[in-house]
């Protein structure tokens, strides 16, 4: 089932559409991630092979543990491209399979993907505070890099926790912690400084994008620092999904040493003709991640505060339905 009835979404937003939407973070969302639909997964480096499917279901396992059985049925909430979603599919974490998302540009993307997967999904365009499912729904909701979009967090999680059945449970993902996000925009502001300025050098000829293609990029930066709504302290944030009304709340950060590395090559990579980014070197940024995130997990995350890593990881589960006696 296919239920994406908003209007096709504009491929790019004009300046005066990003003047707006500094005042409207909903309009932002949509325009920013309509804009960036079609490249997204290039963009991220987000793929539906065995290098993201295995990084899906570990981040999933080190927050939820592995499950007894696969799920029956999940949605992914601010899907994006489907990519927490059709991977833990293909991992043999969930059966069956519903995307949502503000943007009818990343619904129509996602649904494609899970075709060509050949995945159990369907997909709506969803508001996050008002999710269109009736209570009861799923057994399993989850997201990645959603809930510091979301205007209204706790309003979020109280529809997460309706919508799911009693017992069911949430993962969410990929979410910025306050000190993560201040060192991480630092670091991507000053490399896209250093290689677009350096790349204006004679001897870089062929290394610098033409020009409206790094202003139409700027703008799209400028969207994305409107939808980024919110960073997470790692313990409030579990305050908050317990305030909801769900139990078993717990809280797990990663990527410190990934992360500080992660930021400029994946600002670098957006900076430069994408003619220019060789198999090698993707294998080479790739295979610095891994040994980065394994220095992370087993080593700094065992010495050092979980505030200090970039991302947080929550899962919580609805209360189970009480036992008539």
């Amino acid at each position: 089932m296919t239920e994406v009835t908003d209007p096709a979404p504009n491929p790019h937003a004009t300046e005066e559409q990003v003047r707006a939407a500094f005042a409207d973070p909903k309009l932002a969302n949509v325009l920013y991630h309509d804009w960036e639909a079609g490249t997204y997964d290039e963009k991220w480096s987000i793929s539906y092979d065995e290098r993201c499917i295995s990084y899906a279901t570990d981040v999933f396992t080190a927050v939820a543990g592995e499950p007894a059985e696969p799920y029956g049925h999940a949605m992914e909430l601010g899907s994006g491209t489907g990519f927490f979603l059709l991977n833990l599919m293909q991992g043999g974490i969930i059966k069956k399979g519903s995307v949502t998302d503000l943007s009818p540009g990343m619904v129509e993307v996602a649904l494609r993907n899970a075709r060509q997967l050949g995945l159990d999904v369907d997909g709506r365009v969803a508001d996050a505070e008002r999710i269109p499912y009736p209570d009861d729904t799923f057994d399993l909701v989850v997201g990645h890099a959603v809930l510091h979009h979301i205007p209204d967090v706790p309003a979020a999680f109280g529809e997460v926790l309706r919508v799911l059945k009693p017992g069911g449970r949430f993962v969410f993902a990929g979410e910025p912690t306050k000190i993560g996000d201040h060192y991480a925009r630092r670091l991507g502001q000053l490399t896209w400084w250093l290689t677009t300025n350096v790349t204006k050098l004679p001897a870089l000829r062929g290394w610098r994008r033409p020009q409206e293609e790094l202003d139409e990029s700027s703008r799209a930066a400028a969207l994305e620092a409107v939808v980024d709504l919110h960073t997470f302290d790692p313990s409030r944030l579990e305050r908050m999904a317990l305030a909801a009304g769900a139990v078993d709340v717990r809280a797990v950060t990663e990527e410190l040493a990934a992360a500080l590395a992660g930021w400029p090559i994946r600002t670098f990579e957006a900076a430069v003709p994408q003619e220019r980014l060789t198999l090698r070197w993707r294998l080479f940024a790739y295979h610095l991640w891994l040994r980065l995130s394994a220095v992370d997990k087993k080593l700094l995350a065992k010495v050092l505060p979980r505030e200090l890593f970039y991302n947080v990881m929550i899962t919580g589960t609805k209360p189970p339905a009480p036992v008539d006696l």
